[in-house]
């Protein structure tokens, strides 16, 4: 059975090309800019190498939660605009701004920050986040007119460029969404009535690109969906006309044929019920998968289906495989693209009570990332 490379004890293997194909079919689907998301290191598929897959397959923007991630872009090699929208209390825009970083801006405090990191001719570009009911960060509504007022006057003094207004949906009904939709649009149109109309309003997310068009204006924020993962819980990817991008395996480190009755892991919440074989996996809590999965998370050895047996622990868990045939070094898939005979990261999510975007951003640093151009 074909196992890992050499020496290689686990790797999450991340498709590029899937990145760049699901990128170019939300371009197709949406008509508009995409804006690729590759906050927390590219959802855990790398996010130098991520962003540069999603521009090559069209993206006209990235999208990032904080200025730390905007800077490691910037280091790897990307020039192409980045946003980040949240920051520390108090946070200097210095840096961010001599980088060429676009600023999510969503309070006045923020916006005089934005404007006192100017310099010379130079004016920082920005965003405007307004509230639209997520409850989350975001210019109130009370605020828009001071805020707007005071954008409008730093941008025709030549401190700032305002070239977006966004916010975020909720993906609750559609009808909760709508309704954020006309919150924003009343946004956007107070914006305009003290001379702010900037040229990108985004306001979907991967949900909301493929199910709300009327929410797509002027680009949409793509990130579960570049990464080839479905944000629906009766669609899968290959039904979205997506492609998972990361395959996480390991490869088995022993094998131990035991009688019945006997305990496996800590616990010993799985006693064998006959003569069988246990095999050992070399991926636990510490690299992201998730304990509370324990006797339920789908693996694939051998062109077989299988579940861990018992506990999953920090480095390891164990997989019952009664009289199947596996030797050390065997691959172990845990998920990737079911089109492929891969569980999916979804099966994960199900097993550990959680979504999909958590079991791919988890995966920890000590799992190498093996990236392909396939």
């Amino acid at each position: 059975m074909s196992g890992l490379p050499a020496g290689t004890m686990r790797e999450a293997t991340i498709d590029l090309g899937a990145i760049e194909a699901n990128v170019r079919h939300f371009r197709r689907l949406t008509g508009v800019e995409v804006l690729a998301v590759v906050k927390a290191d590219g959802y855990g598929h790398g996010a130098v190498r991520a962003a540069a897959a999603a521009l090559a397959g069209g993206a006209a923007r990235l999208g990032v939660a904080d200025i730390g991630e905007a800077l490691a872009l910037r280091r790897g090699g990307i020039v192409a605009p980045v946003v980040a929208w949240l920051h520390a209390p108090g946070a200097d825009f210095r840096e961010a701004a001599g980088a060429g970083i676009e600023l999510g801006i969503s309070s006045y405090d923020q916006l005089t920050r934005a404007a006192a990191a100017a310099s010379g001719d130079h004016p920082v570009t920005v965003h405007l986040k307004i509230e639209t009911g997520l409850s989350r960060n975001g210019i109130a509504p009370a605020d828009y007119r001071i805020v707007f007022a005071e954008a409008a006057r730093l941008e025709r003094i030549g401190r700032l460029r305002v070239v977006g207004i966004f916010s975020h949906l909720s993906n609750t009904t559609p009808d909760d969404d709508r309704a954020a939709l006309h919150a924003f649009m009343e946004g956007v149109g107070q914006a305009a009535s003290v001379g702010l109309r900037p040229p990108i309003r985004h306001l979907a997310a991967t949900h909301a690109a493929i199910d709300l068009p009327e929410a797509r204006l002027d680009a949409v924020r793509v990130g579960i969906g570049i990464y080839g993962l479905s944000p629906f819980a009766d669609r899968s990817s290959a039904d979205l006309g997506l492609r998972p991008a990361m395959t996480l395996r390991a490869s088995v480190a022993a094998v131990r044929r035991v009688p019945a009755g006997t305990g496996v892991s800590y616990g010993y919440t799985h006693r064998t019920d006959r003569e069988t074989t246990l095999v050992l996996v070399p991926l636990g809590y510490a690299d992201g998968v998730p304990r509370q999965a324990s006797s339920r998370g789908p693996v694939r050895i051998g062109g077989r289906d299988f579940a861990v047996a018992g506990r999953i622990a920090m480095d390891q868990f164990v997989v019952d495989v009664g009289d199947h045939p596996v030797g050390v070094g065997d691959a172990v898939v845990l998920f990737g693209d079911p089109t492929l005979g891969a569980p999916a990261a979804k099966d994960w999510a199900d097993a550990a009570g959680t979504i999909d975007y958590e079991i791919v951003t988890r995966i920890g640093p000590r799992v190498p990332r093996r990236h392909m151009q396939a």
